[in-house]
């Protein structure tokens, strides 16, 4: 699973990094402790270009209760063109969530042990997600919202954990943000683990633990 990450750059630089046409909406302060149900920089494949704000945790339009998406902050890359909850967005709702890191727990210590990934040349992460909208039947009210897909691990985050996000590079971005709808026999060759010599990591503090914490301590690195 993938349920914190790190928004340190501002949506003018996202903007720039991803040579996007502009913005709709944004995350406006830097997130060193982002996490589930918070607005996440996502750029949709409507053909636009433009940096949006989805809340993390994915409501299908067919839900009841947008309290769903709560479970649905992630999508397994391996079972995503088959579960009902995310199979129509794949062919139909794509997104790229735009990341400068995430973290990931340590299974085998105790307590714990938070670890802060990053690429290596500091550059933007672009994560493969999926987006829908949904509208509140007694209000009207649209509520966009995002979910990330995983994968299994690389040589690097093996020791640490058993999942990871979905890193795209350009070409396959360019796949991924098609307008027109999509088999999973083009998309799922995607869904694949990142370089790990292009990722770097290192242990933080246990301070990230609370997402109530959301400042710069959260991503400093750890004493070895």
């Amino acid at each position: 699973m993938c349920g914190r990450v790190t928004v340190r750059t501002s949506p003018e630089q996202i903007v720039t990094g991803l040579g996007l046409a502009g913005i709709r909406t944004a995350v406006e302060r830097p997130r060193f402790n982002l996490c589930p149900t918070q607005l996440m920089p996502v750029v949709t494949n409507d053909g636009a270009r433009m940096l949006d704000a989805f809340r993390w945790g994915l409501v299908p339009s067919w839900a009841k209760d947008p309290a769903i998406g709560n479970k649905l902050i992630n999508a397994r890359g391996e079972t995503v063109a088959e579960k009902p909850s995310f199979r129509s967005a794949l062919k139909r709702r794509r997104c790229l969530v735009v990341v400068d890191g995430w973290y990931e727990w340590k299974q085998s210590t105790k307590p714990k042990t938070p670890f802060h990934f990053h690429r290596k040349d500091g550059q933007l992460l672009t994560l493969a997600g999926l987006w829908e909208e949904w509208t509140a039947p007694d209000t009207g009210e649209v509520l966009n919202t995002c979910t990330l897909i995983t994968t299994g691990p690389n040589a690097l985050m093996a020791p640490i954990h058993d999942r990871m996000p979905v890193i795209l590079e350009p070409a396959a971005q360019e796949v991924w943000l098609r307008p027109e709808p999509q088999e999973a026999s083009v998309l799922l060759p995607l869904l694949v683990p990142f370089s790990e010599e292009s990722l770097d990591a290192y242990e933080v503090s246990r301070v990230v633990n609370s997402p109530a914490n959301d400042t710069p301590a959260c991503v400093e690195r750890v004493a070895a």
